[in-house]
């Protein structure tokens, strides 16, 4: 009987000594959140609830470059403006036979092309400068006749605008036919632009519509720009589009249904949204009390916890346990490049080593009845 105590303390020591090394598909909680306690940690740790909710909503965007926001939908005149750039084809015609505009035994002619200055201009003989820049074509002409009238009364003007590249936008990739498309008037929304450009290629993945205008960038996910009818913005000449793949993306680590790199889905995704994508978590494994979000913020980000946080690296917690907990979940926006972590249950330990304790036990039984 002593020797097989004696067998029975080995093989249990044994087995304490190897459940400290046992192999386990993701870390606990406390081991991450370990330096927390330290003087003067790297990293914050910010409990995900739903009264941190309202300070957390004001920190700033990370892990991606593009715009935040897209332009509303608005309602413009239906007719073309003039542009700086835009050519016009004047043509003149007067009745009167000792007419400036007109040459002997003809009654009317055509003025060489003009091509709108920067300034917004066009040279006029025997008027001068004429501004037309903003005005439509209807107009312009107006302007051009009544300046006209010093010299002849009965003097008529023709005008055709030819656009150039201030009144069209460019398809720039991500259509059927990329190319630039000229404006028949300032009421035009993107969604017409796209169409005439063949429509998005449906090859994409998750597609995003971006808009370059001047020095500004905006962008949209494309179902989202087709649902909305106040996202059908206003398109200006000059514009850039160009659709391209939404890159955006998160890393799911530790006890959950999968751990990959996720795309995102949809223009936004909370933590809730987030945890289905990984295929929720291992109900035998993950700890609900455990759930991580790790990321980085830039140094210029950095503020006192109330516009910003008070460390570049950020650890967010989530506890699925409590309705609290639960309702944050599902505000919490998850930002692309973030890491989310489902931590191991300190449970899973335990069972396991007895399980292992119920194995040795059992093969001692074995070898004493042999």
């Amino acid at each position: 009987m002593p020797a097989l105590l004696r067998l029975l303390a080995i093989l249990g020591m044994s087995v304490l000594l190897a459940a400290c090394s046992l192999p386990r598909g993701a870390a606990l909680q406390s081991e991450i959140l370990t330096e927390k306690d330290a003087p003067d940690p790297t990293f914050a740790v910010v409990p995900v609830t739903r009264a941190a909710m309202v300070q957390i909503k004001s920190w700033p965007m990370t892990g991606w470059a593009g715009g935040y926001h897209w332009l509303k939908a608005g309602r413009g005149p239906d007719s073309a403006i003039i542009r700086t750039g835009d050519t016009l084809d004047i043509y003149v015609w007067d009745a009167d036979e000792n007419s400036l505009l007109i040459g002997t035994g003809g009654r009317n002619t055509a003025l060489p092309k003009m091509t709108v200055s920067a300034t917004g201009e066009i040279f006029m003989p025997y008027v001068g400068k004429v501004l037309v820049r903003g005005l439509t074509p209807d107009q312009a002409r107006d302007r051009i006749q009544e300046r006209l009238a010093d010299i002849s009364a009965s003097a008529q003007v023709q005008l055709n605008v030819a656009s150039g590249r201030n009144n069209a936008v460019d398809l720039v990739s991500g259509v059927g036919s990329p190319g630039r498309y000229t404006l028949e008037n300032r009421d035009t929304g993107i969604l017409s632009v796209l169409a005439q450009g063949g429509g998005i290629d449906s090859d994409l993945r998750h597609p995003l519509v971006r808009l370059i205008r001047g020095s500004h960038t905006y962008e949209i996910r494309a179902e989202r720009l087709l649902a909305t009818a106040s996202a059908n913005a206003l398109v200006r000449g000059g514009d850039q589009i160009t659709v391209v793949e939404d890159t955006r993306s998160f890393n799911a680590l530790g006890a959950a249904g999968s751990e990959r790199v996720i795309y995102f889905e949809k223009d936004r995704m909370t933590a809730m949204e987030a945890l289905s994508e990984m295929g929720g978590l291992a109900d035998t494994r993950a700890d609900p009390k455990g759930v991580l979000v790790l990321r980085d913020y830039h140094a210029k980000q950095v503020a006192n916890g109330v516009h910003g946080p008070t460390r570049s690296q950020v650890v967010f917690t989530i506890d699925l346990t409590s309705a609290d907990g639960l309702f944050a979940a599902r505000q919490f926006q998850i930002h692309p490049g973030d890491t989310i972590i489902a931590t191991e249950s300190p449970v899973t330990n335990v069972r396991t080593i007895l399980g292992l304790i119920g194995s040795a036990v059992g093969i001692t039984r074995v070898v004493d009845d042999w």
